[in-house]
């Protein structure tokens, strides 16, 4: 069984946290404030999983995720560049793309007996259910937060204040 350390749980988390963005970012119909700033974060957590990829080695040899990972840097990065082009149909193709390979990595990584995340399963199933929980909790508040606009009621008032009105000199 690999080593659970940090670097290893950290790659499980981000790599959770970007399986749970992509719906969010797929099916919702608008594409607005949240989404732009949602599709931050994923990828953000994209490059961390890809990244970190590497340093996570099997008797010291890379796999075929590996090659995944290396092919998702460039499709997440082409995804980002163009977004901020305005080339929707390229973004949108190797982003669901970049979806689509991480859920490949993710079915084999839990499916082949060996490897970490069956054995967690097998052996703490409570632990993993925690953690895909938490993961699931931390992508519904960033949404609901940023849904909200970061509105807050002032004290003794009942209109709506931004922390940019705050900002103000």
């Amino acid at each position: 069984m690999e080593h659970w350390n940090v670097l290893l749980v950290s790659h499980v988390i981000a790599a959770l946290f970007v399986l749970a963005i992509g719906p969010f970012q797929i099916l919702r119909r608008r594409r607005d404030r949240i989404h732009r700033t949602m599709g931050y974060l994923w990828v953000a957590a994209m490059y961390y999983v890809c990244f970190s990829s590497f340093w996570i080695v099997t008797a010291g040899h890379f796999t075929w995720l590996h090659g995944l990972s290396a092919f998702t840097i460039v499709t997440v990065t082409l995804g980002l560049v163009s977004a901020i082009r305005r080339n929707i149909p390229s973004h949108l193709g190797n982003m669901i793309g970049s979806y689509i390979g991480i859920a490949v990595a993710f079915v084999f990584a839990v499916a082949v007996p060996g490897r970490a995340i069956p054995q967690l399963l097998a052996e703490d199933p409570a632990t993993a259910a925690y953690v895909a929980g938490l993961v699931a909790l931390s992508v519904v508040v960033v949404f609901v937060s940023l849904k909200r606009g970061g509105r807050t009621v002032a004290s003794g008032g009942s209109k709506d204040q931004t922390l940019s009105h705050f900002l103000r000199v």
